[in-house]
């Protein structure tokens, strides 16, 4: 008799992290930090933030903060577009119960202020 693989629980996430520097990081030279587009699997979104937050310390970098933005189904149901290229990402990331940064973007200098007028 053929056991039945039970259904996995895991689900890709979309998060933005921002990191800070660190001796090592492999950012551009006058970056001050930087945003990242990361496709984590997890059963929960807590899960994926953990294993994002660890793996990115791993990586010799310095994460400073998580912004969750669901699922792929949360994301359809809130009108975002979503490509091709990012649903091969996030099928990917779900695969292979992975961490994947699919963009990253250099921040230079400080953020400019904002008029209180």
């Amino acid at each position: 008799m053929a056991e039945k693989k039970k259904p996995s629980r895991q689900q890709v996430f979309t998060l933005v992290v921002q990191i800070g520097r660190k001796e090592g990081d492999g950012l551009p030279a006058k970056a001050t930090g930087a945003g990242l587009v990361v496709f984590a699997s997890g059963i929960d979104e807590a899960e994926a933030v953990r294993e994002t937050v660890a793996v990115l310390k791993q990586a010799d970098t310095a994460p400073l903060d998580v912004t969750g933005y669901g699922t792929l189904t949360e994301r359809e149901a809130e009108g975002h577009e979503i490509g091709d290229d990012e649903r091969a990402l996030m099928q990917r990331a779900l695969d292979e119960n992975a961490v994947i940064i699919a963009q990253m973007e250099p921040f230079y200098g400080t953020h400019p202020e904002v008029d209180a007028d």
